[in-house]
């Protein structure tokens, strides 16, 4: 599943769709080619309507004949309780719902990853390896990175910054908006509280693998807190909810894998020179043809 229908309000645009490659290659491109290469089957782009046409004309000669590929609509209205009647908002209900939205697409293992963030093939590789073999219905994963190849030159950045117990298995992730790098250390703010972190400290980038089982324990969250939520705009369900749930009630474990690849992202429209002079070395580099696709 690849999350896309944010709305870009810090990049200024639709950055899902922008081009990042030396021929003009979007970030999803990348996690595409890297996926098909890992032995994912599958594809699901979770979009807003009006953004349909453009995915089909942009990605669809790309991946037929390579793989199967559809599309689940994060509509404001998708799994809202119907008492609770038409919902006023301008923006998707957050990632959780937008998982939500894709159940009727999905009836096997799946990864979920941001549309507008580079991960690299060993993630993929990792998380198609553990969907393949895995067969604990309860256990499902998150891809950690180091906090430190995950920061933004350009601004703070929020990553959900992830306790791991001994045996590997996450314990808890809390999100932290504001974490940024400042003489050589990483810190991140909450109020008026500055706290260090240490580099190699994993953070989730929103690659995380389930299995179908999480999806009715994802509905039973949502719809309860659409109803708790559904006179304020801006409120958003995301994914660490229901990670947090599975823990915390015991109904699910999510094993940690921790990869030393680099991350780069697009948060700031300042952030796309950097991203692509790191995609222009690794074409150069042989870690990708000259051309995807």
């Amino acid at each position: 599943m690849i999350l896309a229908a944010g709305m870009g309000s810090r990049y200024g645009g639709i950055k899902q769709l922008d081009q990042f490659g030396p021929n003009g290659e979007t970030i999803i491109d990348y996690s595409l080619f890297d996926a098909i290469r890992a032995g994912f089957g599958k594809i699901v782009f979770i979009i807003r309507e009006e953004l349909r046409a453009d995915f089909e004309d942009t990605f669809g000669p790309k991946l037929r004949g390579k793989i199967d590929y559809d599309y689940a609509i994060q509509g404001f209205q998708s799994y809202v309780p119907d008492d609770l009647g038409q919902i006023d908002r301008a923006k998707p209900w957050g990632t959780g719902h937008a998982m939500l939205c894709a159940w009727a697409q999905t009836d096997a293992p799946f990864a979920v990853i941001n549309a507008d963030d580079f991960y690299g093939f060993q993630a993929f590789d990792l998380m198609a390896d553990f969907l393949a073999n895995s067969t604990d219905n309860a256990q499902h994963a998150l891809m950690g990175y180091e906090v430190q190849r995950t920061l933004s030159e350009n601004g703070t950045v929020s990553r959900g910054v992830c306790e791991v117990d001994a045996d590997g298995f996450l314990e808890i992730v809390t999100e932290r908006t504001q974490i940024y790098s400042e003489g050589g250390k990483i810190y991140f703010k909450e109020a008026q509280t500055t706290t260090e972190l240490i580099p190699e400290t994993p953070v989730s980038m929103n690659f995380w693998g389930f299995k179908p089982s999480v999806f009715e324990i994802t509905k039973t969250l949502f719809e309860d807190y659409a109803r708790h939520n559904f006179d304020a705009p801006k409120a958003e369900f995301y994914i660490p909810v229901v990670a947090t749930h599975l823990i915390t009630s015991g109904l699910g474990k999510l094993k940690v894998f921790r990869n030393q690849s680099d991350w780069f992202g697009v948060t700031y429209p300042e952030d796309k020179p950097t991203v692509e002079v790191a995609l222009k070395k690794m074409h150069a580099s042989g870690a990708y043809p000259n051309k995807l696709w």
